[in-house]
Protein backbone atom coordinates (compact mmCIF):
# COMPACT_ATOMS: atom_id res chain seq x y z
CA UNK A 1 0.00 0.00 0.00
CA UNK A 2 2.86 2.21 0.66
CA UNK A 3 4.45 1.86 -2.59
CA UNK A 4 1.34 2.36 -4.33
CA UNK A 5 0.85 5.33 -2.63
CA UNK A 6 4.01 6.28 -3.05
CA UNK A 7 4.31 5.96 -6.94
CA UNK A 8 2.29 8.10 -9.84
CA UNK A 9 2.53 7.92 -13.23
CA UNK A 10 1.20 11.20 -14.89
CA UNK A 11 -0.21 10.96 -18.24
CA UNK A 12 0.99 13.03 -21.06
CA UNK A 13 -0.35 16.55 -21.03
CA UNK A 14 -1.44 16.36 -17.61
CA UNK A 15 -0.34 17.90 -14.48
CA UNK A 16 -0.98 16.69 -10.99
CA UNK A 17 -0.68 19.29 -8.07
CA UNK A 18 1.21 17.95 -5.33
CA UNK A 19 0.15 19.58 -1.43
CA UNK A 20 2.12 18.07 1.71
CA UNK A 21 0.45 18.91 4.85
CA UNK A 22 -2.58 20.72 2.96
CA UNK A 23 -0.09 23.32 1.34
CA UNK A 24 1.21 23.29 -2.42
CA UNK A 25 4.75 21.22 -2.48
CA UNK A 26 5.16 20.82 -6.56
CA UNK A 27 3.69 19.90 -9.64
CA UNK A 28 3.81 16.77 -11.09
CA UNK A 29 4.15 16.74 -14.77
CA UNK A 30 4.12 13.61 -17.39
CA UNK A 31 6.10 10.11 -16.93
CA UNK A 32 6.68 8.35 -13.37
CA UNK A 33 6.88 11.02 -10.23
CA UNK A 34 6.77 10.02 -6.62
CA UNK A 35 4.86 11.25 -3.44
CA UNK A 36 5.66 10.66 0.22
CA UNK A 37 2.68 8.66 1.58
CA UNK A 38 0.35 10.05 4.16
CA UNK A 39 2.34 13.82 3.81
CA UNK A 40 1.90 14.39 0.31
CA UNK A 41 -1.44 14.42 -2.11
CA UNK A 42 -2.58 14.67 -5.11
CA UNK A 43 -4.60 18.28 -4.88
CA UNK A 44 -5.90 18.33 -8.07
CA UNK A 45 -5.79 17.17 -11.85
CA UNK A 46 -5.39 19.63 -14.84
CA UNK A 47 -5.37 18.82 -18.24
CA UNK A 48 -2.71 20.31 -20.32
CA UNK A 49 -4.76 19.77 -23.45
CA UNK A 50 -6.75 22.34 -25.64
CA UNK A 51 -10.49 22.56 -24.04
CA UNK A 52 -13.80 23.43 -25.85
CA UNK A 53 -15.86 25.52 -24.09
CA UNK A 54 -19.98 26.38 -25.01
CA UNK A 55 -21.26 29.51 -24.21
CA UNK A 56 -24.86 29.93 -23.70
CA UNK A 57 -27.20 32.26 -26.00
CA UNK A 58 -27.07 35.57 -24.48
CA UNK A 59 -29.05 38.96 -25.04
CA UNK A 60 -26.83 42.05 -26.66
CA UNK A 61 -27.62 45.49 -27.87
CA UNK A 62 -25.67 47.27 -30.44
CA UNK A 63 -25.31 50.50 -30.71
CA UNK A 64 -28.15 51.14 -32.89
CA UNK A 65 -30.17 49.80 -29.78
CA UNK A 66 -31.23 46.35 -31.58
CA UNK A 67 -31.19 43.48 -29.38
CA UNK A 68 -29.37 40.14 -30.69
CA UNK A 69 -29.20 36.74 -29.56
CA UNK A 70 -25.71 35.71 -29.92
CA UNK A 71 -23.82 32.24 -28.77
CA UNK A 72 -20.69 30.92 -29.60
CA UNK A 73 -17.80 28.32 -28.63
CA UNK A 74 -14.32 29.24 -26.67
CA UNK A 75 -11.10 27.56 -26.95
CA UNK A 76 -8.87 27.77 -24.37
CA UNK A 77 -5.57 25.91 -22.29
CA UNK A 78 -4.57 26.02 -19.04
CA UNK A 79 -0.70 26.86 -19.12
CA UNK A 80 0.17 27.44 -14.99
CA UNK A 81 -1.83 24.42 -13.58
CA UNK A 82 -0.82 25.80 -10.42
CA UNK A 83 -2.98 29.40 -10.88
CA UNK A 84 -5.63 27.00 -12.36
CA UNK A 85 -5.97 25.74 -9.40
CA UNK A 86 -5.28 28.12 -6.42
CA UNK A 87 -6.38 31.33 -8.70
CA UNK A 88 -9.98 30.76 -9.18
CA UNK A 89 -12.57 28.17 -7.87
CA UNK A 90 -13.52 26.84 -11.48
CA UNK A 91 -11.64 28.67 -14.38
CA UNK A 92 -14.23 27.00 -16.62
CA UNK A 93 -17.14 28.60 -15.42
CA UNK A 94 -15.00 32.19 -14.68
CA UNK A 95 -13.98 31.85 -18.43
CA UNK A 96 -17.15 31.28 -19.90
CA UNK A 97 -18.67 33.90 -17.70
CA UNK A 98 -15.87 36.54 -18.59
CA UNK A 99 -16.54 35.57 -22.51
CA UNK A 100 -20.08 36.25 -22.40
CA UNK A 101 -19.22 39.63 -20.40
CA UNK A 102 -16.84 40.42 -23.31
CA UNK A 103 -18.98 39.79 -25.89
CA UNK A 104 -21.84 42.02 -24.63
CA UNK A 105 -19.32 44.94 -24.19
CA UNK A 106 -17.78 44.28 -27.69
CA UNK A 107 -21.65 43.94 -29.45
CA UNK A 108 -22.14 47.15 -27.74
CA UNK A 109 -19.54 49.08 -29.60
CA UNK A 110 -20.86 47.76 -33.13
CA UNK A 111 -23.85 48.72 -35.27
CA UNK A 112 -26.20 45.84 -36.43
CA UNK A 113 -24.46 45.33 -39.79
CA UNK A 114 -21.14 46.02 -38.56
CA UNK A 115 -22.09 42.58 -36.24
CA UNK A 116 -22.39 40.37 -39.41
CA UNK A 117 -19.55 41.86 -41.47
CA UNK A 118 -16.89 42.02 -39.12
CA UNK A 119 -17.63 38.86 -37.16
CA UNK A 120 -13.66 38.00 -37.35
CA UNK A 121 -12.39 41.74 -35.85
CA UNK A 122 -15.48 40.77 -33.26
CA UNK A 123 -13.73 37.59 -32.17
CA UNK A 124 -10.34 38.48 -32.31
CA UNK A 125 -11.28 41.73 -29.68
CA UNK A 126 -12.81 39.09 -27.20
CA UNK A 127 -10.06 37.14 -27.26
CA UNK A 128 -7.69 39.88 -26.39
CA UNK A 129 -10.00 41.13 -23.94
CA UNK A 130 -9.98 37.69 -22.38
CA UNK A 131 -6.57 36.84 -21.78
CA UNK A 132 -5.90 40.04 -20.55
CA UNK A 133 -8.97 39.04 -17.59
CA UNK A 134 -7.26 35.22 -17.50
CA UNK A 135 -3.58 35.76 -17.32
CA UNK A 136 -4.12 35.57 -13.19
CA UNK A 137 -5.94 31.90 -13.56
CA UNK A 138 -3.16 30.66 -15.49
CA UNK A 139 -5.56 30.08 -18.57
CA UNK A 140 -4.69 30.89 -22.35
CA UNK A 141 -7.82 31.84 -24.32
CA UNK A 142 -6.86 30.58 -28.06
CA UNK A 143 -10.27 31.52 -30.25
CA UNK A 144 -13.29 32.51 -29.84
CA UNK A 145 -15.84 31.57 -32.67
CA UNK A 146 -19.41 33.15 -32.53
CA UNK A 147 -21.81 30.73 -33.49
CA UNK A 148 -24.87 32.37 -34.25
CA UNK A 149 -26.06 35.53 -33.91
CA UNK A 150 -30.12 35.92 -34.36
CA UNK A 151 -31.63 39.00 -34.49
CA UNK A 152 -35.42 40.29 -33.85
CA UNK A 153 -38.18 38.84 -36.36
CA UNK A 154 -38.67 42.40 -36.99
CA UNK A 155 -35.21 42.96 -37.95
CA UNK A 156 -35.29 39.82 -39.82
CA UNK A 157 -38.07 40.86 -42.22
CA UNK A 158 -36.68 44.40 -42.77
CA UNK A 159 -33.69 43.28 -43.88
CA UNK A 160 -34.65 40.36 -46.08
CA UNK A 161 -36.82 43.27 -47.69
CA UNK A 162 -33.41 45.44 -48.12
CA UNK A 163 -31.84 42.69 -49.59
CA UNK A 164 -34.52 41.78 -51.89
CA UNK A 165 -34.96 45.66 -52.95
CA UNK A 166 -30.47 45.57 -53.76
CA UNK A 167 -31.36 42.50 -55.90
CA UNK A 168 -33.89 43.63 -58.22
CA UNK A 169 -31.36 46.78 -58.08
CA UNK A 170 -28.55 44.56 -59.24
CA UNK A 171 -30.98 43.07 -61.83
CA UNK A 172 -31.70 45.52 -63.17
CA UNK A 173 -28.43 47.38 -63.04
CA UNK A 174 -27.41 44.12 -64.67
CA UNK A 175 -29.71 43.97 -67.60
CA UNK A 176 -29.15 47.60 -68.24
CA UNK A 177 -25.64 47.28 -69.26
CA UNK A 178 -26.64 44.16 -70.72
CA UNK A 179 -28.86 46.22 -73.05
CA UNK A 180 -26.21 49.23 -73.82
CA UNK A 181 -23.13 46.17 -74.45
CA UNK A 182 -25.97 44.96 -76.89
CA UNK A 183 -26.73 48.00 -78.30
CA UNK A 184 -22.45 48.71 -78.91
CA UNK A 185 -21.79 45.31 -80.29
CA UNK A 186 -24.59 45.80 -82.78
CA UNK A 187 -23.39 49.22 -84.29
CA UNK A 188 -20.24 48.02 -84.24
CA UNK A 189 -21.28 45.22 -86.38
CA UNK A 190 -23.10 48.22 -88.47
CA UNK A 191 -19.97 49.88 -88.99
CA UNK A 192 -17.61 46.87 -89.58
CA UNK A 193 -19.84 45.91 -92.35
CA UNK A 194 -20.37 49.12 -94.13
CA UNK A 195 -16.70 49.44 -93.66
CA UNK A 196 -16.25 46.17 -95.40
CA UNK A 197 -18.70 47.20 -98.24
CA UNK A 198 -17.13 50.39 -99.06
CA UNK A 199 -13.60 48.83 -99.09
CA UNK A 200 -14.98 45.80 -101.69
CA UNK A 201 -16.83 48.86 -103.86
CA UNK A 202 -13.64 50.65 -104.17
CA UNK A 203 -11.55 47.42 -104.33
CA UNK A 204 -14.40 46.37 -107.36
CA UNK A 205 -13.89 49.45 -109.13
CA UNK A 206 -10.04 49.94 -108.84
CA UNK A 207 -10.27 46.76 -110.57
CA UNK A 208 -12.30 47.77 -113.14
CA UNK A 209 -10.69 50.73 -114.09
CA UNK A 210 -7.42 48.57 -114.59
CA UNK A 211 -9.16 46.07 -116.57
CA UNK A 212 -10.45 49.07 -118.56
CA UNK A 213 -7.22 50.48 -118.75
CA UNK A 214 -5.90 47.30 -120.05
CA UNK A 215 -8.40 46.64 -122.45
CA UNK A 216 -7.97 50.18 -124.18
CA UNK A 217 -4.14 49.26 -124.07
CA UNK A 218 -4.58 46.31 -125.97
CA UNK A 219 -6.82 47.62 -128.22
CA UNK A 220 -4.51 50.96 -129.09
CA UNK A 221 -1.69 48.23 -129.73
CA UNK A 222 -3.90 45.95 -131.93
CA UNK A 223 -4.71 49.24 -133.79
CA UNK A 224 -1.15 50.53 -133.97
CA UNK A 225 0.39 46.93 -134.60
CA UNK A 226 -2.42 46.47 -137.94
CA UNK A 227 -1.53 49.66 -139.01
CA UNK A 228 1.98 49.14 -139.24
CA UNK A 229 1.14 45.90 -141.01
CA UNK A 230 -0.83 47.95 -143.59
CA UNK A 231 1.77 50.14 -144.27
CA UNK A 232 4.81 47.87 -144.65
CA UNK A 233 1.91 46.03 -147.30
CA UNK A 234 1.43 49.54 -148.97
CA UNK A 235 5.01 50.03 -149.82
CA UNK A 236 4.73 46.69 -151.81
CA UNK A 237 2.93 46.89 -155.74
CA UNK A 238 0.32 44.24 -154.47
CA UNK A 239 -0.45 45.87 -151.29
CA UNK A 240 -0.65 49.20 -153.18
CA UNK A 241 -3.51 47.46 -155.59
CA UNK A 242 -5.15 45.72 -152.70
CA UNK A 243 -5.96 49.31 -151.17
CA UNK A 244 -6.99 50.73 -153.93
CA UNK A 245 -9.18 47.69 -154.82
CA UNK A 246 -10.83 48.57 -150.55
CA UNK A 247 -10.52 52.04 -150.72
CA UNK A 248 -13.36 51.66 -153.91
CA UNK A 249 -15.12 49.38 -152.38
CA UNK A 250 -15.26 51.64 -149.31
CA UNK A 251 -16.05 54.91 -151.30
CA UNK A 252 -19.38 52.94 -153.48
CA UNK A 253 -20.34 51.92 -149.78
CA UNK A 254 -20.46 55.16 -148.51
CA UNK A 255 -22.38 56.67 -151.75
CA UNK A 256 -24.93 53.65 -151.27
CA UNK A 257 -25.72 54.86 -147.55
CA UNK A 258 -25.77 58.52 -148.60
CA UNK A 259 -28.44 56.98 -151.39
CA UNK A 260 -30.57 55.47 -148.94
CA UNK A 261 -30.79 58.06 -146.46
CA UNK A 262 -31.59 61.09 -148.93
CA UNK A 263 -33.46 60.89 -152.44
CA UNK A 264 -31.77 63.65 -153.22
CA UNK A 265 -27.97 64.17 -153.09
CA UNK A 266 -25.10 66.90 -154.16
CA UNK A 267 -21.71 65.97 -155.05
CA UNK A 268 -19.26 67.45 -156.86
CA UNK A 269 -18.48 66.24 -160.53
CA UNK A 270 -14.56 65.12 -159.33
CA UNK A 271 -16.18 63.16 -156.75
CA UNK A 272 -19.19 60.84 -158.64
CA UNK A 273 -16.20 59.04 -160.30
CA UNK A 274 -14.96 55.59 -158.34
CA UNK A 275 -11.48 56.14 -160.07
CA UNK A 276 -11.20 59.54 -159.26
CA UNK A 277 -11.77 58.88 -155.63
CA UNK A 278 -9.26 56.32 -156.18
CA UNK A 279 -6.98 58.15 -157.75
CA UNK A 280 -6.55 61.04 -154.64
CA UNK A 281 -6.27 58.22 -152.49
CA UNK A 282 -3.45 56.84 -154.15
CA UNK A 283 -1.62 60.31 -154.35
CA UNK A 284 -1.81 60.55 -150.59
CA UNK A 285 -0.46 56.89 -150.08
CA UNK A 286 2.50 58.12 -152.73
CA UNK A 287 2.86 61.05 -150.87
CA UNK A 288 3.28 58.70 -147.49
CA UNK A 289 5.71 56.24 -149.10
CA UNK A 290 7.97 59.44 -150.77
CA UNK A 291 7.70 60.59 -146.98
CA UNK A 292 8.82 57.48 -145.38
CA UNK A 293 11.83 56.64 -148.55
CA UNK A 294 13.15 60.24 -147.60
CA UNK A 295 13.28 59.56 -143.74
CA UNK A 296 15.47 56.63 -144.29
Amino acid sequence: MVVKTGIRFVPQNRAFIIERFGKYNRSMTAGLNFAIPIIESVAADRSLKEQPIDVPSQGAITRDNITLTVDGVLYIRVIDPVKATYGVEDYKFAVSQLAQTAMRSEIGKMELDKTFEERELLNTAIVNALNEASDPWGVQVLRYEIKDITPPHSVMEAMEAQMKAERVRRAKILESEGERQSAINIAEGHKASKVLAAEAEKSEKILYAEGEAQAILKVAEAQAESLRVVGEQAATEKGAKAIQLDLAIKAIEAKRAIADESSVILLPDSATDAAALVAQAMAVMSKINTSKVKAE
